[in-house]
């Protein structure tokens, strides 16, 4: 059998070259380490954070200062778009001392026509009561006390009768009778006078 000589001088790698190929490794390596690193802390951080929103208690005292908040808050709405937080609170000034005004607005920053005002005190939730009717840049404000959300419960909401929608037919008994006998249907008589179109 014959040995084939293969010329191996120009795939040598240079001490130098296999040097630098190593070191590019090893950073690749660290790189990668530091990564899987940083997922691991952001894992840690989510699952606290999902096990706080879990636990019972945080979420009874989470629940419990919404609520209290929630009773020196009040609700306005018919606000005009064109009004401001601080004209809002310089309406609700005399009733007492407004902590923050929040105007809800949609996903472009537009206002949707309603308005969130938080007093310090709870009396001054039934003093901005006497102002329903009010008005405020030529529109009359509906205020009235702001509600408590319960996460997972959305109030129930009658469905509206759509005018373009079939009314739907009775329920028939299972066991009414066809005026035609049992699983007879009326058939298609021929006129009883003859006529040439047929």
């Amino acid at each position: 059998m014959e040995h084939e000589d293969v010329d191996t001088s120009g795939t040598e790698d240079t001490p130098n070259n296999n040097e630098a190929e190593l070191d590019d490794m090893k950073k690749r390596l660290k790189e990668m380490e530091d990564e899987a690193a940083a997922l691991r802390e952001m894992q840690a951080k989510v699952e606290m954070q999902m096990g706080s929103t879990q636990d019972p208690a945080n979420e009874a005292a989470a629940q419990a200062n919404r609520e209290e908040v929630d009773s020196r808050s009040i609700f306005v709405g018919n606000v005009d778009y064109s009004c401001t937080p601080e004209e809002v609170q310089q309406h609700f000034q005399t009733c007492g001392t407004v902590n923050r005004v929040t105007i809800r607005t949609d996903k472009y920053g537009q206002p949707k026509g309603y308005a969130y005002v938080e007093f310090v005190e709870v009396e001054a939730v039934q003093e901005a009561l006497l102002l329903n009717e009010s008005q405020l840049h030529g529109r009359h404000l509906k205020v009235t006390a702001k509600r408590t959300n319960i996460p997972g419960l959305k109030p129930y909401r009658a469905r509206r009768p759509n005018p373009f929608m079939r009314a739907r037919s009775p329920i028939i008994a299972p066991y009414s009778f066809s005026p035609y006998g049992y699983g007879k249907v009326p058939r298609f008589r021929m006129p009883m006078r003859y006529s040439p179109y047929f």
